[in-house]
Formats: structure tokens, C-alpha cells, sequence
């Protein structure tokens, strides 16, 4: 492999250093240990500003659950939620979301009960999904105690 001097620094590609400005600089892109995500990038205190299910899965779930949703085998691996028989509950997706499950991370500290059923409700109606159920905040509530 042909390696390049530029600026007095040996780059292999150019992709591998894109790669590593990515993943330190945006929180939720390349994202490789899920539970560093509250730790490293957020204070005590952080809120999502995001309402909508889809602006919260773009921002908050897509980093690892993917666009298309499908998740990575690679390593750490996440699940797909494409046509995911687990959303069928939405007891088990709120309490996910809330306390996280794994390798994923909690939101419940960090989405208010209206937020956390926007995303819920959007995951349970996209992706091949299509459990018409619609949580509601005081499902979150409710869950949260």
C-alpha cells in the first residue's frame, strides 16, 4: 500500500482519518461503546430537544440502530427493528428506551414521557412495523415508577 506525507503526518487513507474525526467529534455516529454515549458526550443534566419519533430516531438511534434500521452483526452488534416482533409490546420498548438493555445505553434521563412515546410510537409504525397501539406519555409515566 502506497502511503502518503501530508503536513509532516503519515496517512494511510484518507477515509481511516475521516473516520476517527467523525466518531470524536459527533456522539452518535460511530458510536462504539453505547454506554460511553451518556459519559463521554453528555452532562448529568442533558435533555433531547427533539420531539417528533422521527427526529429523535435520527438523532438518537440511528448511530447504531442504522438508517435503514436494520443494526450491525459487526462488533459491538445491534438488533435490527426492522419488522421486529419485540416492538409488539410496547410495555418491552418503553421499558428498553427508559433503562436501556445490553450494550444500550438509558434514555430515560435524558427524553421527557412525550418524547420517549414519539419514538416508541414511531419504531412500532416504520420499518415493516405495524402495531397501530399508540403509547402515550402516561404509558411512559406510568413505566417510569
Amino acid at each position: 500500500m502506497r502511503r502518503r506525507w501530508i503536513g509532516g503526518i503519515k496517512y494511510v487513507t484518507f477515509a481511516a482519518i475521516a473516520t476517527l474525526l467523525l466518531r470524536s467529534s459527533y456522539p452518535v455516529l460511530g458510536q462504539n461503546n453505547p454506554k460511553a454515549l451518556k459519559s463521554r458526550h453528555f452532562s448529568s443534566n442533558f435533555r433531547f430537544v427533539e420531539t417528533s419519533g422521527d427526529l429523535l430516531y435520527i438523532n438518537v438511534c440511528r448511530g447504531c440502530h442504522m438508517d435503514d434500521a436494520m443494526g450491525t452483526r459487526a462488533v459491538p452488534s445491534y438488533p435490527s427493528l426492522v419488522a421486529n416482533r419485540n416492538l409488539e409490546a410496547s410495555s418491552y420498548v418503553i421499558d428498553v428506551v427508559l433503562n436501556g438493555r445490553r450494550g444500550m445505553p438509558s434514555f430515560g434521563d435524558m427524553m421527557s414521557d412525550d418524547q420517549i412515546a414519539a419514538v416508541v410510537n414511531y419504531l412500532r409504525t416504520h420499518f415493516g412495523n405495524s402495531y397501530p397501539d399508540a403509547v402515550m406519555a402516561s404509558d411512559v409515566q406510568a413505566a417510569r415508577r
